[in-house]
């Protein structure tokens, strides 16, 4: 544990059920000016606005382009005008968050969006039908084989980017969109909103669609709550470790990173905002 916490890494322990425990990180980097700002800007509920508007816009736009991308894979498995509604439904939203000043309707808007876009979840989902289905987000406990992968999936995802985060010096847990509470890392679940359907859901489903999760990885108990068991858990982690390892081109940097470095790359260009050495914060755009 000293050896990681001295090198800046960090570890991060979770219940059987895939719940969040604890995150172990060494002596704090913060730049108290970054993190003064920081706070300020956190406190004004308009210049918070204006950040949170660039979260919401890059989730809107990167599930926008899951849909299209599938349309062009996969014609004949899905419904493609149900899908391109939905599409232009995104695109109508992110007209509207793109010009909104105001936090309660940006959540509205967003709610809206993640609506349309989980209805499209289930039809992306081409193999073993009778076991791995979504009809509705269940958290606390996942009542379903999906859901219980995606609260996995958010919960890893969440921790990388408030490490991601603290490495640049910023609070994970003083956020923009998502409201000061304790023990909530904050801003870590603001910046993974633009990430969530390109590196988690879509994660997700190429493990039921290559058939790596099946039926017997995971346990149902008598209140209904879904959890992978042990051997499960751990096959599924070595797989979201390869898949942090492949690599992709930054949409805003131009440079081909991995895509485990995709929270570091954004963590930095929001210090870089807040520094005010970029004019606004570049969400990350996939196509």
């Amino acid at each position: 544990m000293g050896y990681c916490a001295e090198r800046n890494i960090s570890l991060v322990f979770y219940t059987q059920s895939g719940r969040f425990l604890a995150r172990i990180i060494g002596e704090s980097k913060g730049n108290v000016v970054l993190r003064k700002k920081q706070y300020r800007v956190s406190d004004d509920e308009v210049m918070s606005a204006k950040l949170a508007r660039n979260f919401i816009s890059g989730k809107i736009y990167n599930h926008k382009w899951i849909i299209e991308r599938m349309t062009r894979e996969y014609p004949l498995r899905i419904d493609v005008t149900r899908f391109k509604d939905v599409s232009q439904q995104l695109s109508a939203l992110l007209i509207d968050v793109r010009e909104c000043e105001d936090l309660e309707r940006l959540r509205g808007l967003e709610g809206q969006a993640a609506s349309s876009y989980n209805k499209l979840l289930d039809p992306m989902i081409f193999q073993q039908k009778e076991d791995f289905y979504f009809h509705s987000r269940s958290r606390r406990p996942p009542l379903d084989n999906v859901n219980a992968m995606l609260s996995f999936a958010y919960s890893l995802l969440a921790n990388d980017v408030a490490s991601a985060l603290e490495g640049v010096g910023l609070d994970a847990y003083v956020g923009f969109l998502h409201r000061d509470r304790p023990g909530r890392v904050s801003l870590a679940l603001d910046m993974m909103e633009e990430l969530r359907g390109v590196y988690a859901d879509r994660f997700v489903l190429s493990l039921i669609n290559k058939k790596i999760m099946g039926k017997e990885d995971f346990l149902k108990k008598e209140n209904g709550a879904v959890f992978m068991k042990d051997e499960a858990r751990k096959k599924f982690l070595a797989a979201w470790q390869e898949r942090k390892q492949e690599k992709l081109t930054h949409p805003y940097l131009g440079e081909k990173i991995s895509w485990g470095l995709v929270p570091h790359a954004q963590a930095l260009l929001l210090a870089r905002h807040l520094r005010n050495d970029l004019d606004e914060y570049p969400p990350f755009m996939w196509k």
